[in-house]
């Protein structure tokens, strides 16, 4: 990810956030900004355990792993202090759902272990480690410590405004309601789909490589070294497709509660679809110093919407 749209999120969090809560709506009562203070205290102690943690044993994948458990805590502790309604339970509920499904593609790739700060690290965290924008160690040490822990620990707990600001909302679950919680598990179960097409498109070129062939001697399509099959014949990143209409999906919550067509708790949803905007930016870049066909993967298929099957899919 470049560093100015490491800036860039940054400055739009401080600035927008404040700026829509101001300007646009609505005001928390007493009540909810306890039910805020809460959630707080609980994303500062996380951004401080994976600044520390990942700083003692050089795994910055401390905030992957609590990315799919932090937003489970906190929609139920915003459904329990508000009362239990109907609606933030159904949030809750798809919440966690998201969260076993991302919690368990994390987990079979090595990430969890008993002792919790170890496991796997994202292979994109050392790529971007020796990047020379990130030397000498201090730099990292600063990006570790305001984008991966702080910033990132801030995004997750935005994403779940939508459920703050109906906590003490009376209005009754109605027909948006179903349509935002058919599309929320609409997309959880595309990205479901998603990967586990990835997974066992990887599996199976990982047991073929450990074989001792080269990648240009494996069966079509592992010799292209990337997924070109499935729901990622027709979208580059499906995945990430369906995790902005995840949130998305959970935002048009508050809509369906009355709070109003455009409102401050939308500002999680925006900053993630920025924020997977450079993630998947910088995933291509490794892909296409990696994998000669990637350059032409970009050109024929969508980035995220699917549209125009890859051709290059049953390269022989």
């Amino acid at each position: 990810m470049k560093v100015k749209l490491v800036g860039f999120l940054v400055a739009v969090s401080i600035i927008a956030c404040p700026l829509l809560y101001i300007f646009v709506g609505p005001a928390l009562d007493a009540s909810q900004l306890e039910t805020l203070k809460i959630l707080c205290f609980i994303a500062a102690g996380s951004a401080l355990y994976c600044f520390i943690v990942g700083e003692l044993t050089g795994n910055n994948s401390q905030m992957d792993k609590l990315w799919s458990l932090l937003p489970i805590a906190y929609t139920w502790v915003i459904a329990a202090r508000g009362g239990m309604s109907p609606r933030l339970v159904v949030m809750a509920v798809l919440a966690t759902l998201w969260g076993i499904r991302l919690t368990f593609n994390f987990a079979r790739k090595g990430a969890y272990r008993l002792k919790f700060w170890e496991g796997e690290e994202d292979y994109r965290w050392s790529v971007l480690r020796a990047k020379k924008e990130f030397q000498p160690h201090w730099k990292w040490m600063l990006f570790n410590l305001f984008f991966i822990s702080i910033y990132q620990n801030a995004l997750v707990l935005m994403t779940t405004f939508p459920a703050l600001v109906l906590s003490g909302v009376d209005k009754p679950f109605g027909w948006m309601d179903c349509v935002a919680a058919a599309l929320m598990l609409g997309f959880i179960l595309y990205e479901t789909l998603a990967d586990e097409q990835q997974w066992a498109f990887q599996s199976t070129k990982w047991k073929l490589l450990g074989e001792g062939k080269k990648l240009e001697d494996l069966p079509a399509p592992y010799n292209l070294g990337f997924n070109t099959t499935g729901l990622w014949s027709r979208s580059r990143h499906p995945n990430y497709f369906a995790e902005q209409g995840t949130w998305c999906s959970f935002y048009l919550f508050s809509v369906a509660g009355g709070i109003g067509i455009f409102n401050w708790s939308i500002i999680g949803a925006l900053l993630l679809i920025v924020l997977f905007l450079g993630s998947s930016s910088f995933a291509e870049e490794i892909s296409s110093a990696k994998y000669p066909e990637y350059a032409r993967y970009r050109q024929e298929v969508s980035r995220y919407f699917p549209g125009k099957k890859c051709s290059i899919s049953v390269r022989s």
